[in-house]
């Protein structure tokens, strides 16, 4: 198959919560404590909610590097 260069850049703007769990690791119930406090921007359509998909990465992208602690 062949593959276009703007093929691979597409991103979704939304994903469904258990796609947004996949994707970061984190577990459904801490999805949603993300969802209420505000930091994971939500879309309803119908009865399904679908996470931004920027909001994801901006949650992300802002987690940092991770340390150890003292030796």
């Amino acid at each position: 198959m062949i593959e276009r260069a703007w093929e691979k850049k597409i991103e979704p703007l939304t994903v469904r919560i258990s796609t947004a769990v996949r994707i970061t690791g984190l577990s459904r119930s801490r999805i949603y404590e993300l969802i209420q406090s505000g930091d994971l921007e939500t879309t309803k359509v119908g009865r399904a909610t679908l996470v931004q998909y920027r909001s994801l990465k901006l949650l992300t992208d802002n987690a940092g590097p991770v340390t150890e602690g003292p030796p």
